[in-house]
């Protein structure tokens, strides 16, 4: 009986290393198969604990709101199968920012490729710090301003589908944000920004933060401060810490001078 062969993760190229336009091609169709396997395991995980999933998702609510509504025959089905989806596509996180990463990783010299691996692994702690900033923080925020705007005139019932989109959505633009210091710091040792720019031009900068906090999900005012927040926070932290980095480079090239 023949043996099936086992899928292999797919080989990384090292720097400098030659390949063809077909082997870079068939190396990203393995690691798309590989990304769209670890959403499909992570769907089915979900999907199999999506009661807890939502439990934990609705306790975040007014307690009087906590039993969400559904209009349709098929709603329910669905909205779990979506709640399925959405964890797992948080879940799948890691191993797509790994298969990415292991992707673009021959394009750089193996300083670069040291500091992309740490870039990585704290994209995907920022992001991890985010969704739990939105889970804790954003979204009871939001639900409770919500929920109590104009109650005495309107009958306040929750539908599932919307919520859970909601939910995630909120959740998902904090981990996003939470990114910021990255995105920011990045553009600066690859020479794209300055951090001199960056601080004469504070006010432009805050003027497209405010613009990007009230783009984010989130329709009330709570809710859109609570998301624009942590952006003007974490913008501004990346400035600094873009330039204790540029300060540390100078020293770094001073010494080698001198040596």
């Amino acid at each position: 009986m023949a043996r099936v062969p086992r899928p292999r993760l797919p080989r990384r190229l090292d720097h400098g290393e030659e390949a063809s336009l077909v082997e870079h091609l068939d190396e990203l169709r393995q690691r798309l198969f590989f990304m769209l396997g670890a959403i499909a395991v992570g769907t089915v995980v979900c999907f199999v604990l999506h009661r807890r999933i939502v439990h934990y998702l609705t306790i975040t609510l007014p307690e009087k709101h906590r039993h969400l509504t559904t209009l349709t025959v098929g709603e329910p089905f669905m909205t779990s199968i979506w709640v399925a989806i959405y964890g797992g596509f948080l879940l799948a996180l890691p191993v797509i920012l790994w298969q990415l990463w292991a992707f673009f990783l021959p394009a750089f010299d193996r300083t670069h490729a040291v500091l992309l691996r740490w870039f990585v692994l704290l994209a995907a702690v920022l992001m991890a710090v985010g969704i739990v900033f939105g889970y804790f923080v954003t979204l009871p925020a939001a639900e409770h301003f919500l929920t109590n705007y104009d109650n005495q005139i309107y009958n306040v019932q929750i539908q599932a589908r919307p919520f859970i989109t909601f939910a995630t959505q909120v959740m998902v633009a904090m981990g996003v944000v939470f990114e910021l210091p990255l995105f920011v710091v990045g553009l600066t040792r690859m020479g794209v920004l300055s951090t001199k720019t960056l601080r004469k031009n504070r006010r432009i900068s805050y003027f497209i933060v405010a613009c990007i906090g009230v783009a984010l999900p989130g329709v009330d005012p709570v809710t859109t401060i609570i998301e624009t927040l942590p952006l003007a926070i974490l913008f501004e932290a990346s400035i600094w810490l873009s330039v204790l980095l540029d300060r540390r480079s100078q020293r770094m090239r001073t010494a080698a001078v001198q040596t």
